[in-house]
């Protein structure tokens, strides 16, 4: 009997208007936004390549430690067409610097998207299936029971001896498959043309295999949705109304109205201030070091030829940038040459004592920094992120993002590695005695060698990673399924025909 029932409402659905309607939509919606979207990801792939050589130059072109600017750049993820997530929102270049913690909020954005295509390529592949794809759902569902009500037939087929479970069971694998249809056929089509122009690797087709799981998992949830509103409601009309209203609300009106109202600015201002407070007092310390430095070596007065050399640069700060201007020019303030070579030594000794003593500071200030941002800004997006799971949207997001790798956590990877290679420039400055030695500040010898510099090597999350970071998400969303489901079916159960 069930396999009657199944073959009933599957040609009931196949026959209708709205399965035609919704095949051809998400098959032009789909694959007309993929190949806009591949076309933006190959612009910011091109611009990507430019910058990695642009830094590379202006790296090996440095003749100093000093006058290096190091940069290194995000690459763009691939499978962000499938969910742009963070990809596009957060910074893809940042600055190496052994005087500096990178974080991905110190980031800055290469490259421009092109006008005519920049509002098509913020429109990916799972909002579309969020917008229409739940629409479609909901439109399957909502005269599932209360049209039949309608018309008179399901007393007819309750006087049959046929469970109400297989009723609902029957309906639901019947326009499962029919969803599935346009679902599917969209997505092969846009892996079509996105194997023609980005090479996907074995661990890319899992995730995107992931995205394909989470998004049936959406679309079923709308439908029980659906389905909820026609067991309850005993007219299509009444039921269309209501599926309109959850569909307008879950989808547009939720989403915006948490990102617009959870916003603690007065929260930010005083973890603001207070964090700049203990960072000014280490670096208060930092400076009196660095003053017991001078004294020591007696340039630290104001009647001292080298003090006198800074104030020409600087409001007698020594610093990195004032000594290399110092030291560089120095052939000019002095009257001899002699004069330049009598302040070598000591600019050696000063940067052999300052760097080191910079990077320590540094260490000491990130631990500071890193609470300050995790309380200013991952809390907020923590909290925006639970508060959008009470929606589906939510949900789906999420674990779209997570496969893809485009949430918060998967761009952080990034500059996570961004925070290594820090470390092993250091090292490499330590291994190389480059703080005391004259090519950290003057080229007078000779350039440096950038030969065996360390390169910035970064790699996306392994698959079982993402498995990791979709799962919780994932789970919420199948567990929704089943409830909701059991909610079905109890109320259709003591409901009458």
């Amino acid at each position: 009997m069930l396999k009657t029932l199944i073959r009933r409402e599957l040609l009931d659905n196949l026959m209708t208007f709205r399965f035609a309607a919704a095949v051809f939509i998400m098959l032009l919606l789909v694959v007309a936004n993929t190949a806009v979207l591949i076309q933006d990801y190959e612009q910011r792939l091109e611009s990507y390549s430019a910058a990695v050589k642009k830094h590379n130059a202006e790296t090996r072109a440095a003749k100093t430690y000093t006058s290096t600017f190091l940069f290194v750049d995000r690459a763009p993820n691939p499978l962000s067409i499938f969910n742009v997530g963070l990809d596009k929102r957060l910074g893809n270049a940042i600055s190496i610097n052994h005087g500096f913690v990178p974080t991905l909020w110190d980031s800055y954005m290469h490259g421009t998207d092109n006008p005519f295509i920049a509002f098509f390529s913020s429109i990916d592949i799972v909002f579309i299936f969020e917008v229409v794809l739940s629409l479609i759902g909901l439109i399957f569902a909502y005269d599932a029971i209360a049209g039949e009500r309608e018309r008179g037939t399901l007393r007819l087929v309750l006087a049959q001896p046929v469970r109400r479970g297989h009723i609902l069971v029957a309906k639901y694998i019947s326009a499962m498959l029919c969803l599935l249809v346009p679902l599917i056929l969209s997505l092969l089509l846009a892996l079509l043309l996105l194997i023609r122009s980005i090479p996907l690797s074995s661990a890319d087709f899992l995730r995107i295999g992931g995205i394909v799981f989470a998004s049936f998992a959406y679309l079923s949830l709308f439908y029980l949705i659906g389905l909820l509103i026609s067991v309850v409601t005993r007219r299509t009309g009444t039921a269309l109304m209501l599926a309109m209203f959850v569909w307008g609300f879950l989808i547009l009106v939720y989403p915006n109205l948490i990102r617009a109202t959870v916003n603690p600015i007065s929260d930010i201002e005083a973890r603001t201030k207070t964090a700049t407070t203990q960072i000014q007092q280490i670096f208060d310390v930092f400076e009196r070091e660095r003053q017991k430095f001078l004294e020591k070596e007696g340039i630290a007065g104001e009647t001292s030829e080298f003090s006198k050399a800074f104030t020409l640069y600087s409001d007698a700060i020594v610093d990195s940038a004032t000594l290399v201007a110092y030291i560089e020019n120095a052939s000019v303030i002095s009257d001899t040459p002699s004069d330049f070579e009598r302040y070598v030594p000591i600019a050696k000794r000063y940067f052999d004592f300052v760097e080191p003593l910079t990077i320590r500071t540094i260490e000491k200030t990130w631990h500071i920094r890193k609470q300050a941002i995790d309380d200013i800004f991952v809390r907020q997006a923590t909290m925006d992120s639970i508060l959008l799971k009470l929606s589906p949207v939510g949900m789906y997001d999420a674990a779209t993002q997570a496969w893809a790798g485009t949430d918060l956590q998967g761009v952080r990877d990034f500059f996570v590695a961004t925070q290594r290679y820090r470390k092993i420039v250091i090292d490499y400055f330590y291994a190389k005695r480059a703080f005391g030695s004259r090519e950290w500040f003057v080229n007078d010898k000779g350039s440096v060698d950038w030969s065996t510099f360390p390169e910035f090597v970064f790699e996306r999350s392994d698959f079982s990673v993402n498995v990791k970071r979709a799962l919780p998400d994932l789970f919420l969303l199948i567990i929704c399924n089943l409830v909701l489901f059991m909610c079905i079916l109890l109320i259709f159960i003591k409901s009458e025909a």
